[in-house]
């Protein structure tokens, strides 16, 4: 949430927390409960992904879009669905490279 966000800044700087979570009306319990939280399992399975995703980008020589890539990490055992890939891949900058078309050229009669 961003109020928890406003209110880590505030705490960084040295300000009151307490007075900070008056102000925005959020308890203090609440507030601490969520600083002392670690990353949601979902944020957690992201990175793991994410991570896969990148090595697997880089083996198939950044031509696998997230349709391919969900295919292949299906085939490897993953369950991954293609809007989340496309999500994390977009997240990350990763774009397929399309392969080059092929041009073909007149051939000289001899």
């Amino acid at each position: 949430m961003k109020v928890y966000r406003f209110i880590e800044a505030e705490r960084a700087s040295q300000r009151n927390v307490s007075r900070a979570c008056a102000l925005l009306e959020v308890s203090r319990a609440a507030y601490y409960a969520f600083a002392n939280s670690g990353p949601s399992p979902r944020a957690r399975r992201d990175a793991e992904l994410t991570a896969i995703i990148r090595e697997l980008f880089e083996e198939t020589r950044r031509t696998y879009g997230p349709l391919r890539m969900t295919v292949e990490l299906r085939s490897r055992g993953q369950r991954v669905g293609r809007r989340r890939i496309a999500r994390l891949m977009a997240a990350e900058g990763l774009a397929a490279r399309p392969r080059r078309r092929r041009k073909t050229t007149t051939v000289p009669d001899p």
